[in-house]
């Protein structure tokens, strides 16, 4: 993998935990680390043509299941769609908003 798809990886992987932990304190932890990894992101945005997004997207919903995070997760059952709910020029973008695109995949995954 290379490192531009790890960062936009590791990006929506924080997303992703923020919007599946329960523990309102973790969650914003998450939602810090996802804002710090977006900024560095949008400082120095990857090749658009080296980052496929929904391929990011699955390697983040494979590093938010790791079992340690299992027993924090209690907001929505983990089944996120398979296409990433955002672009990479969304992720980029300034004033990306993390609270809403926390929101976005609370509402996208199925809740059984």
């Amino acid at each position: 993998m290379n490192e531009s798809v790890e960062r936009v990886r590791d990006a929506l992987a924080e997303l992703i935990k923020a919007a599946l932990i329960s523990d309102d304190r973790t969650s914003l932890a998450c939602r810090d680390a996802a804002r710090a990894k977006l900024a560095a992101l949008a400082a120095d945005p990857p090749d658009a043509a080296s980052v496929r997004v929904d391929g990011a997207w699955t390697l983040a919903i494979q590093a938010a299941e790791a079992p340690e995070f299992r027993d924090a997760e209690g907001q929505v059952n983990l089944t996120l769609p398979r296409a990433a709910p955002f672009a990479l020029d969304d992720l980029t973008a300034p004033g990306f908003d993390v609270d809403s695109a926390v929101e976005t995949i609370r509402k996208s995954a199925s809740t059984g």
